[in-house]
């Protein structure tokens, strides 16, 4: 391998390559538009656009390319090459500032969710500045904003730079309450741990249904998955180190701060998290992250499977999106201080971002909500439906010490007076983790845990920007009128605190009894993405995003139609699937079977008939039982997908979606899955879950 100094980031156009390239005052200038949010000087842009092009073609471009986030969830791209045609037939290689701030694809072929109409194409692409230019397989990829001729957000970038703008507003204000003049910006930073599966690129050719949906639908428990709980941070295996390293080289060369790779707790699943970075950064390196993945496993003969719940039985994967708050001047908001004043303004920041999740914990849940996620999300593996906060004991502790007004002893046995002005430092949270909690306090940051590995984090962070920015603004109000700053925050921390405790669950989110506390406690509980999403479009969540410039009404309508959507279409996709599983395969496979059966009876009989073939006969019993059963299974299934009534409105379709294909498609799956445990295995038509899992 290259020195990792100099391979890291050769592939970025990153702050050093900038400093390198660009003039003094040319540098100085996109510093002040990234750092400060100003427009882009016309002439910068040229003199960067040159710059840039020259270092793509140094380093092989032929290319360049608007590389943006449209709201299929994935990016997309549109590659031009360099080249100018000159009158002598020669050409010129030429890229300016014009090509570098705005394109112009087809918007019309990207989900709008009624934003645009069919016949209406135009749609512009906008530099993001604040994301590094990459090089990726010979193209210079452009991180950029996607809107639509009337300039309604069309992709998941430019809600997330809104919502890090209004909380950057919003924290400031805070901040100069408390006399910090010298930040200039406050940012979430994220570091989102990936997870994964890695299975056989030729096993995974012979499912059909991982092939088409990402995720197996039919598939009977093996005789070892995870019951030894050998897996987790075990030794890793040859061939899937090799994929590691690999990866980490792709990673670390495009800037990206791959640091922690495990296994995980399934057979064939892992993990791979990077250091945290800006919000908007890590998002784009997330994107990057799982195509370069799928890319090096298919180099190393494998697949990488990212759907929520591959495989069922077994543990699926998360995205735990690891979230703080800084300053330009490198200070996390949600770290403890050392001083009384630090102190406080600590837990004006916990009690907002407390008070956020308890008054959004509608959107919380529509942030994670997709057909995969419904899966995962409350099966003993994953956070469950229900969002609550873990604080750990210590700071739950203080927390209830403040809101009853009483004295707080230290672990350390040190004596806390409670006036929040005078509250000494805090000790550092060494209770033990909750895994089942969505969203955890875990010494510096909060880890919400509920999000889908396939998922961008843009969403998710969206959401938490904006409703931390909201009651972030509502503090500022009312601590910018009051007489006396120390009393005024004391008060305003009791007070939220005290608003909100019922969000705070410290205990086992798995338990039962907690979904029966949590509804005394009126929290809410949506199991299934269609229970979640109507919650999008609330009076009083329109009305959120319109505050605080995230999204007008129009777009987050837009958004609430394409998530829709989307969940119909993927568990129609999975339905036909299962139907075309179960008739050209599974079915085929039991009948040749039952015949050749059969056929062994009848010739016991004709050797000697006084042989009872009792196991045979029974077994031809069951095969013909649950055949009849997959048969009529299928056909109910075929007939739910037909009386579908595609003319109603769209959450009609999605509840009728939920109640009655997924159903259907779950008894095809179990007529399916107990001819497995009795079909021969030279007969059966696909690779096993054994086979599947132990395949790398």
């Amino acid at each position: 391998m290259e020195n990792l100094s100099e391979l890291f980031g050769q592939y970025a156009f990153n702050d050093g390559m900038m400093q390198k390239r660009l003039p003094k005052e040319t540098y100085k200038a996109l510093k002040r538009t990234i750092e400060q949010g100003r427009s882009l000087d016309p002439a910068v842009a040229g003199v960067v656009a040159n710059a840039m092009k020259d270092w793509a073609l140094e380093m092989g471009a032929t290319h360049y390319t608007h590389w943006f986030q449209p709201m299929t969830g994935v990016t997309a791209e549109k590659h031009d090459a360099f080249i100018t045609p000159l009158k002598d037939g020669k050409v010129l290689l030429e890229f300016g500032g014009k090509e570098l701030v705005r394109g112009e694809p087809d918007a019309s072929s990207f989900p709008s969710g009624g934003l645009r109409a069919t016949f209406e194409a135009r749609g512009y692409t906008a530099w993001d500045p604040t994301s590094y230019a990459f090089i990726k397989e010979g193209t210079l990829c452009i991180p950029t904003a996607f809107c639509s001729y009337g300039g309604q957000a069309l992709d998941k970038k430019t809600p997330l730079l809104r919502s890090m703008q209004a909380l950057n507003k919003q924290a400031l204000r805070i901040l100069r309450l408390f006399g910090n003049t010298e930040a200039v910006r406050v940012f979430p930073t994220v570091g989102p741990e990936q997870e994964y599966f890695l299975v056989d690129k030729e096993v995974y050719r012979k499912r059909p249904d991982l092939v088409v949906t990402g995720r197996t639908l039919f598939g009977a428990k093996p005789p070892k998955g995870q019951e030894l709980e050998d897996h987790y941070f075990g030794v890793i295996k040859p061939r899937v180190q090799a994929f590691m390293k690999d990866l980490n080289t792709e990673l670390w060369r495009l800037g990206i701060l791959a640091k922690t790779e495990h296994n995980e707790v399934a057979p064939a699943q892992h993990e791979m998290a990077p250091i945290f970075t800006t919000v908007n950064i890590a998002a784009d390196h997330n994107q990057l992250t799982m195509d370069i993945m799928k890319k090096v496993a298919d180099r190393h003969g494998m697949v990488c499977l990212l759907h929520e719940k591959p495989f069922e039985g077994v543990n699926g994967s998360g995205k735990h999106n690891n979230y703080a708050l800084s300053t330009d001047t490198g200070v996390n908001l949600l770290d403890p201080g050392d001083t009384p004043s630090e102190n406080a303004q600590f837990l004006v920041f916990l009690s907002a971002i407390i008070a956020a999740v308890d008054d959004y914990q509608d959107l919380m849940r529509v942030a994670v909500a997709s057909a995969g996620n419904d899966h995962r999300l409350g099966a003993n593996e994953a956070p469950p439906a229900i969002i609550s906060i873990f604080l750990g004991d210590e700071l739950n502790e203080i927390i209830e010490s403040i809101v009853n007004a009483s004295k707080y002893e230290a672990h350390e046995r040190d004596q806390m007076k409670l006036g929040v002005h005078i509250l000494p430092r805090f000790p550092k949270d060494s209770t033990d983790r909750n895994r089942t909690s969505p969203f955890a306090f875990t010494g510096n940051k909060f880890e919400f845990r509920s999000l889908g590995s396939a998922q961008s984090i843009s969403g998710p962070n969206v959401i938490l920007n904006t409703a931390i920015a909201d009651t972030l603004m509502k503090m500022a109000d009312e601590l910018e009128g009051a007489e006396d700053m120390t009393t005024a925050v004391d008060a305003l921390i009791r007070k939220t605190l005290s608003a909100h405790m019922r969000i705070i669950f410290n205990g086992n989110g798995y338990d039962q009894a907690w979904v029966e506390e949590a509804k005394r406690r009126g929290l809410l509980n949506l199991p299934t993405t269609v229970d979640a999403l109507p919650y999008y479009v609330a009076p009083k969540n329109i009305a959120l995003f319109e505050r605080q410039k995230v999204f007008t009404r129009e777009e987050v309508e837009s958004r609430y139609e394409i998530k829709m959507e989307t969940y119909i279409k993927v568990i129609d996709i999975e339905a036909l699937s299962t139907i075309d599983i179960s008739r050209h395969l599974i079915l085929p496979a039991a009948i040749a079977y039952a015949k050749d059966v059969a056929s062994t009876i009848n010739v016991k009989k004709s050797v000697a008939p006084e042989l009872e073939a009792e196991a045979e006969k029974a077994l031809l019993s069951s095969l013909t039982a649950q055949t009849n059963a997959l048969y009529k299974a299928t056909d109910r299934l075929e007939a739910v997908l037909r009386d579908c009534d595609t003319g109603a409105d769209m959450l009609a379709r999605a509840r009728y979606t939920r109640d009655q294909v997924i159903t259907a498609m779950n008894d095809v799956r179990a007529a399916g899955d107990a001819l497995e445990g009795i079909v021969g295995k030279s007969y059966w038509p696909m690779p096993t879950y054994q086979d599947l899992l132990t395949s790398v």
